[in-house]
């Protein structure tokens, strides 16, 4: 199961390093050339592969660490997404209701990305939690996950675990997925909760 990281700041870095810590490999791609960003990819660990867009949206699961309005320019990247899991970590703060259509951003999200599972995660923790081991005094940290597909989320759980975190299912995209989906200049109630889950 192949995986990349679309979008390189610092959600995407703090993603890079979670998978440099369990030792899975992931690419990382942005519009620009991966040269660009090669020295600091290199600093995380070289499981971090630098590739080109084209290239990177060839995985399996794409995290889609952009901002909201660069969406559809990666969704652009393919004609089809088909077979593909993309994980939403964009979060649409300031996109009013009216121009999301009344539907959560990950809605309008999925809809870019024709033919792939999107799970909504790994976007309610700031850059700098998310950033850290997420093994915490003997718990692992929470990622909250939201799919309309329960197969992809059960996917991405798996993967989470393996990254080291402690998912949390909140349903589907329009039910518990509201709690971690910015709505026009409020955020969901789950947004910025940093829990620790002690097995």
């Amino acid at each position: 199961m192949s995986c990349a990281i679309i979008g390189f700041g610092k959600i995407g870095q703090a993603l890079a390093k979670a998978f440099a810590r369990s030792g899975i490999e992931v690419s990382v791609a942005t519009t620009r050339d991966p040269e660009s960003f090669a020295s600091a990819a290199a600093a995380i660990g070289p499981e971090i592969i630098p590739k080109k867009l084209a290239d990177a949206v060839r995985a399996d699961i794409v995290f889609l660490a952009v901002r909201y309005e660069s969406h559809r320019d990666v969704a652009k990247a393919l004609p089809t997404w088909t077979g593909k899991t993309i994980i939403d970590v964009t979060n649409a703060y300031g996109v009013s209701p009216e121009e999301l259509g009344g539907q959560p951003s990950s809605k309008v999200v999925a809809q870019a990305f024709t033919g792939a599972r999107l799970v909504r995660g790994f976007n309610h923790l700031g850059a700098a939690v998310l950033d850290q081991d997420p093994a915490v005094h003997g718990g692992r940290r929470v990622v909250f996950l939201a799919s309309d597909d329960d197969g992809a989320a059960a996917e991405i759980g798996a993967l989470a675990e393996n990254l080291g975190f402690s998912p949390i299912k909140l349903g589907g995209l329009s039910e518990g997925g509201l709690l971690v989906q910015a709505r026009g200049n409020s955020w969901g109630q789950l947004i910025f909760k940093d829990l620790v889950k002690f097995d």
